[in-house]
């Protein structure tokens, strides 16, 4: 079956993180992406080191000297023929050497020209360097995180980079993609990972001007401050994860772990939860986490087990939606979101699955 995206052609300018990321995830649903990329050197190494750049799966990757002039006419030969370009740079590095929106545009009208930054294009911190603890920062979100009376917690970088970063680039892309199709005129894309995060927190300045929610972090209802929604240790050191909100799963959850089902009624009353926290705590630590996953397999009562990375493609749902594939010596997640075809014509469906 064929991929969402097949005969898109994009041209990706090689850069680290949140751009490489949103090709890789164009490329994933069927895109054909190229990246420029400037010829290797012994200083090339670059922030990780020697480890693999799984960002650039599914891609053909073309060293290019874009300072000669023959390197120059390949570089423009493959944005002529291009529906999108990414690149992640700095405003006004492309415009230096020469691969600006305004000279691509000029030569292919129809090119959705996207750009991927922290700051974004415009204002008076646009210039200069960040990274996603740097951007997330700014916007209320990692204020947000962590544990009542401690510093914010650090969420890897999947929040900025590649949540409010790559996957909004992504949205915008094809936003523009399906505009073009009226207009026939490419765009400029300005994807700032400042403005894609302070959009993620939209949900929860609603429940702050609500009152539902308090400034303090891990204190409220989805921060780590509610004790049926949070993680807890287990006798192994292992942790498990509750989110038994609803009542009917609080009740399924009460009644597998031996909770006294009092609690049911007076979840809610907050200044009464430091005791529920101590009450659950002791029924976690008295077993080890996978047997509290078996215990909780296949229940309402909204209970996992915390897997680490390399535990997670082992898991049984993991494995039989085939969430991961082997890439050389790498295990890496397929594609994703996947796509169900024949939905007329078969009542069972076909699930693409990405090989």
């Amino acid at each position: 079956m064929s991929k969402p995206l097949e005969g898109l052609n994009v041209v990706e300018f090689a850069g680290i993180g949140p751009a490489p990321f949103a090709a890789m995830v164009l490329a994933g649903l069927g895109a054909r992406v190229t990246v420029i990329a400037r010829p290797a050197s012994a200083s090339d190494a670059g922030l990780f080191g020697t480890a693999p750049n799984v960002l650039d799966r599914d891609k053909t990757i073309l060293p290019i000297d874009l300072k000669s002039e023959g390197g120059r006419r390949k570089a423009l030969a493959l944005i002529d023929e291009a529906d999108v370009l990414i690149e992640g740079f700095r405003p006004g590095v492309m415009e230096k050497l020469q691969f600006g929106p305004d000279e691509c545009l000029s030569r292919n009208r129809r090119l959705i020209y996207g750009r991927m930054t922290g700051w974004g294009q415009t204002g008076p911190l646009a210039a200069t360097a960040g990274h996603d603890l740097n951007y997330i920062a700014l916007t209320g979100a990692l204020a947000a995180m962590g544990p009542a009376g401690g510093p914010p917690t650090i969420p890897l970088n999947l929040v900025g980079d590649f949540a409010g970063g790559s996957l909004i680039a992504v949205l915008g892309i094809l936003a523009a993609l399906h505009e073009r199709h009226s207009s026939g005129q490419g765009k400029v894309i300005d994807a700032a990972i400042i403005d894609g995060v302070s959009l993620l927190t939209t949900f929860h300045r609603g429940l702050r001007a609500s009152g539902f929610e308090n400034e303090e972090p891990g204190t409220n209802l989805l921060d780590g401050g509610c004790p049926f929604y949070r993680t807890y240790r287990c006798r192994d050191g292992n942790h498990v994860a509750i989110g038994c909100l609803e009542p009917q799963f609080f009740s399924k959850f009460a009644a597998i772990s031996g909770l006294d089902p009092s609690w049911q009624e007076k979840r809610f009353d907050r200044a009464l939860w430091p005791q529920l926290e101590q009450a659950i705590e002791g029924i976690f630590a008295a077993r080890d986490r996978d047997e509290w996953a078996a215990l909780f397999e296949a229940s309402d009562a909204c209970v996992t087990p915390v897997l680490t990375i390399e535990e997670a493609p082992a898991h049984p749902h993991v494995q039989a939606r085939q969430t991961f594939i082997l890439d050389g010596d790498v295990l890496l997640p397929v594609p994703a979101p996947r796509f169900i075809s024949n939905i007329l014509d078969n009542n069972k469906g076909q699930v693409t699955h990405h090989e």
